[in-house]
């Protein structure tokens, strides 16, 4: 699994996983869509700390800067 997010990226995913969590904690949003909230935002989390995003792979994008050798 190669990774395709920037430490931008990753950054913003953990601030929204973390205002989603507060949502949920602070019964803001309540019943079926606090489920799907949790779930977004395990997602978020995950894929911030691995550094890959399925979606980024299938269409094609990259925001993980390219180690230049030389």
């Amino acid at each position: 699994m190669k990774k395709n997010m920037g430490a931008l990226d990753k950054v913003i995913r953990v601030v929204i996983a973390l205002v989603a969590a507060a949502l949920v904690y602070y019964d803001v949003v309540e019943g079926m869509y606090s489920y799907i909230l949790l779930t977004i935002t395990a997602i978020f989390l995950l894929t911030s700390l691995v550094g890959f995003c399925p979606l980024y792979g299938l269409f094609g994008l990259n925001t993980c800067p390219v180690n230049k050798r030389g």
